[in-house]
């Protein structure tokens, strides 16, 4: 089943820049109305407003943090008072650190799990049951090339991004004889302010040691997987490569050359 082929509501979660912006392009230009939510409640109805003069769909805009567990619950009740039913969600916020672990602010380490993990597990868990209800809609994870191996330098990043692949695909296979489809979104460096946020200075993987592919790629195969109904969509001929050897790889080596790409050139 198409979960996207009778338009509907999509909901995008850090939808402000970067992917999850290209992604509300995409939903929009295939006549979707939105809902988006992003910390920056400005830069956020600017985003809006654009998406609805170009394409003439409505957007409707939710601010607030997703590191508050509280978030999740009031975007619902929100949608719920105004009686708007979510068809698709989107979950793709999410943000990474860079470094050695024990040298890591725990505070920052703590909030990128609540945010990577919690928020998303929670926003799941919240419109899903409405999706199964209805027999129809999806759910679109993004995750990350990093959800395949261990990686050195941002070890609770890529741990984190493990928990959204593994996750998803075990829901997907729940929900798959309900009318609704589970796909995760697996993209490989892309040039937004990850990087920046990530404080990942000259490591390897910010400065082009691993090919990078544009945010509106990512978004437009990622739809494109998602309207398909599959469950894992990895861009780039050479992240699908990656992302198949590794699993032939001894787990030590996998981590050591995953170091050497998150590490200072």
């Amino acid at each position: 089943m198409n979960p996207a082929s009778d338009g509907g509501r999509v909901l995008i979660t850090g939808a402000s820049r970067g992917i999850g912006l290209a992604l509300a392009r995409v939903f929009a230009r295939h006549g979707h109305d939105l809902v988006l939510t992003a910390r920056s409640v400005d830069e956020l109805g600017e985003r809006a407003r654009e998406l609805e003069v170009e394409h003439g769909v409505s957007a409707r805009v939710i601010a607030g943090d997703l590191a508050r567990p509280d978030v999740p619950e009031t975007i619902r009740q929100e949608l719920a008072e105004a009686g708007i039913d979510v068809d698709i969600l989107v979950n793709n916020a999410g943000f990474g650190s860079h470094g050695p672990f024990h040298e890591q602010d725990l505070d920052r380490e703590i909030g990128m799990i609540r945010v990577n993990i919690e928020a998303l597990t929670r926003m799941t868990r919240l419109f899903l049951p409405g999706m199964v209800e209805r027999g129809r809609g999806g759910v679109l994870q993004v995750a990350s090339t990093a959800a395949f191996q261990p990686g050195p330098l941002m070890a609770v990043y890529y741990a984190s991004k493990a928990y959204v692949l593994h996750f998803s695909e075990a829901i997907a296979e729940e929900v798959r004889r309900q009318g609704v489809t589970v796909t995760v979104l697996c993209p490989g460096p892309v040039p937004t302010g990850f990087q920046g946020s990530a404080d990942m200075g000259e490591a390897g993987i910010a400065t082009g040691a691993v090919p990078m592919t544009t945010a509106d790629a990512v978004a437009e195969a990622g739809y494109r997987g998602f309207t398909a109904g599959r469950r894992i969509v990895i861009p780039g001929t050479m992240n699908k490569l990656g992302a198949f050897l590794v699993r032939f790889t001894p787990r030590g080596f996998s981590a050591r050359v995953a170091g050497k790409l998150n590490a200072a050139e």
